[in-house]
């Protein structure tokens, strides 16, 4: 098996979540180990709890289609908690920030085209397991770190190593 086919990386992540900020630290570092070997897929899992975590993974699914979801996504979770108190201004905010079509943002939040992205990942999550964020899937293997982010990027590597040495 060649780097090439190494399996992709699923983040389950909240856009309102203090822990899947901490993870990007892990994603980073995963990124820089294994560069474009490596795909991380964000996937959307928005907590109840979070009011604006549904309209931030919106967002950020046009960021990507706009072709800067990762640049948003990290500058959304560096102010998590500023994001609770100011919603959509923030995000409206931030996507200037990041060079986004600001307006085409606003207009993809309104009119609700990545809603059914979002809630298909969401329903998937449940579907598979995931109850809180962040989570990471990766060769089948669900590695929960909504309780404890504690080892898991030493897991996610072995089983980034064992696909390198199983081909």
């Amino acid at each position: 098996m060649t780097d090439r086919s190494l399996p992709r990386l699923d983040l389950w992540c909240e856009l309102q979540c203090p822990d899947c900020r901490t993870a990007l630290d892990d994603v980073r570092a995963l990124r820089a180990a294994y560069g474009d070997a490596l795909t991380v897929q964000l996937r959307h899992f928005p907590l109840e709890k979070h009011k604006h975590a549904f309209t931030a993974a919106q967002a950020a699914e046009e960021a990507f289609a706009q072709g800067l979801g990762w640049p948003f996504v990290e500058a959304v979770l560096a102010r998590v908690a500023e994001l609770d108190r100011r919603g959509d201004a923030l995000l409206l905010e931030v996507a200037r920030e990041v060079g986004l079509d600001v307006e085409e943002l606003d207009t993809a939040l309104i009119d609700g085209r990545h809603f059914l992205a979002v809630d298909a990942d969401q329903a998937e999550g449940k579907a598979i397991g995931v109850t809180g964020t962040p989570t990471y899937v990766i060769a089948g293997e669900r590695l929960d770190g909504g309780k404890s982010q504690a080892g898991l990027r030493d897991r996610i590597t072995a089983v980034l190593e064992r696909s390198r040495t199983a081909g």
